[in-house]
């Protein structure tokens, strides 16, 4: 099974740098099961999609606005079930959003993950200049960290076959 993790985000952009730094705590974690591959991204929409080709099973990291919770609340869903989708990283008014790109790539016959999971963090300012995160924000890092961990040891052992749903 292929497994692939994903900070989303914008470094230089504040709070928007937070996918970048949950990637980093994951992949330096002891924790991490064999086989994960992590990355980092600033794309979304069509250009994400094309990213998560040839994956069994992922999950994005990014911030995430709602104004439904405190700074720093950890959320975490499937990408299904999320309620606005241009929120985040997962739209852009210059692309599609990512449900729209994965469902024309599916269409295309595009070997795409049939779990694709959102932790994020509330978040505030993702478009001031700075590398540094707000307190919340930055606190929040290791509980989104330890929730991608639990998803990633949730999933079946690479000797267990996954049976992909047919799209």
């Amino acid at each position: 099974m292929k497994r692939l993790v994903i900070g989303l985000g914008n470094p230089i952009l504040g709070d928007d740098g937070v996918g970048w730094r949950i990637a980093e705590f994951v992949q330096h974690n002891p924790d991490l099961p064999a086989g994960v591959e992590i990355d980092y991204l600033a794309v979304g929409g069509i250009s994400l999609m094309e990213r998560l080709v040839g994956y069994d099973w992922a999950v994005l990291i990014d911030a995430i606005i709602t104004h439904q919770h405190p700074i720093g609340t950890v959320i975490s869903l499937n990408l299904d079930d999320l309620p606005d989708r241009d929120i985040g990283h997962l739209g852009s008014p210059h692309d599609a959003t990512l449900q729209d790109a994965l469902k024309m790539g599916r269409s295309l016959g595009a070997d795409l993950p049939s779990v694709i999971m959102l932790v994020a963090v509330e978040s505030q300012n993702i478009y001031d200049f700075s590398e540094e995160l707000s307190p919340p924000v930055s606190t929040a890092i290791p509980q989104a960290a330890q929730r991608v961990l639990e998803l990633l040891q949730s999933l079946p052992v690479e000797s267990e076959p996954m049976i992909r749903p047919a799209h």
